[in-house]
């Protein structure tokens, strides 16, 4: 039996669930997804921070555009799915024109002194801080809620999402595209290639051109600390050369090396040696020593050389839309590329400016 649709997202991560969702109140849309549950990857795994200053030019004008959305009350929640955290980045005499690079082109940031750094995380040495930046509007996702929120709005415009699914082949003809799925098989005029970093496997699969999409392995830790410390109270931080972060998360501290190791498509798993050498590097910016690791895992962030998501129809496959490469940049631009891939899918005009639109667009890449 054939299910047809309008659209076909594949993908049931936050780009793929978002995109659904607000093609939905015009089109018939199925999710197609190949975990038992959504937002099983990347986005299970996120950070879970908004930094409107994180990424290139274009991302930074993404980020701006998805915050209204982030912010307020709406469909998607009773609540703002924002709440208070803050990003503090320190930097070395020898990091400094790093500080000045990334805070040059920025707004809202206040320049901190060492001092001033360590009042907001009084566990930073003073000592090895030339200077800081301290962004006070960074903060903190509720991803969980947003995922459940697209998913409920999805659900509600009569979308369905369909887990434990994988793609296993693609044809296309007579204007649509048939997907086999899970034992099923599925066919509609147009597909969403929101396959995180199986995207580039989803596009040969098709038959269409490649994006180049490269999977980057991130590993983080949560490690406890002595008990006077009030993390909670504290900003995300790290240094300017992003060699490592860390992130109040229940209590306790999150801490990442900011690794970004090419693997291939994979359910990832932290590299042992890649996650000490990170937590030695945030260890020697603190007082208090790292003695035992509670947990820690990996995700997999993709990019395309230029590291700016890839957003629209692929320019030699009539129906094949893309939205991949989004990096770690994922969930902080779901709302802005969701009504995006919406607006060009059904052939309305883009909120976002034209020359962001074409910046994102498949057609750079080839």
């Amino acid at each position: 039996m054939n299910e047809r649709s309008d659209v076909i997202v594949i993908g049931g991560g936050i780009a793929g669930i978002s995109a659904a969702a607000e093609i939905a109140r015009d089109a018939r849309v199925t999710v197609l997804e190949a975990e038992p549950v959504t937002g099983y990857h990347a986005t299970g795994r996120s950070a879970a921070i908004y930094i409107r200053n994180y990424g290139n030019a274009v991302l930074r004008a993404i980020n701006a555009a998805s915050e209204p959305t982030l912010a307020a009350p709406g469909a998607l929640c009773d609540h703002s799915l924002l709440s208070p955290r803050g990003e503090l980045l320190i930097a070395s005499e020898s990091e400094m024109p790093k500080l000045q690079a990334y805070a040059a082109d920025a707004v809202g940031l206040e320049r901190l002194s060492a001092v001033e750094a360590a009042q907001l995380v009084p566990i930073l040495r003073p000592e090895r801080i030339a200077a800081a930046i301290y962004e006070p509007g960074a903060q903190s996702i509720d991803v969980d809620a947003m995922l459940q929120g697209y998913t409920r709005l999805l659900k509600a415009r009569q979308g369905k999402v369909i887990t434990k699914s994988p793609v296993t082949a693609i044809t296309s003809g007579g204007g649509h595209w048939k997907i086999a799925a899970g034992g099923a098989s599925y066919s509609a005029p147009v597909i969403v290639n929101a396959a995180g970093a199986w995207a580039d496997a989803i596009a040969a699969m098709a038959g269409t051109a490649q994006i180049g999409l490269q999977p980057m392995r991130r590993s983080a830790a949560i490690l406890n600390l002595p008990p006077e410390h009030d993390v909670m109270s504290w900003p995300l931080f790290g240094n300017v050369s992003d060699t490592w972060y860390a992130k109040p998360e229940g209590g306790k501290l999150m801490v990442s090396p900011a690794d970004e190791d090419t693997v291939e498509p994979h359910d990832a798993w932290p590299d042992d040696m890649v996650l000490a050498e990170g937590l030695d590097r945030y260890e020697q910016a603190v007082t208090v020593p790292v003695t035992r690791v509670e947990r820690s895992w990996a995700g997999l962030r993709s990019f395309v050389p230029d590291r700016t998501p890839v957003v629209g129809m692929a320019p030699d496959a009539p129906g094949f839309f893309w939205l991949a490469g989004q990096g770690g940049y994922g969930v902080q631009t779901a709302p802005a590329l969701s009504q995006l891939a919406a607006a060009l899918i059904l052939q309305r005009g883009p909120a976002l400016d034209t020359d962001i639109v074409a910046a994102i667009a498949p057609d750079r890449l080839f």
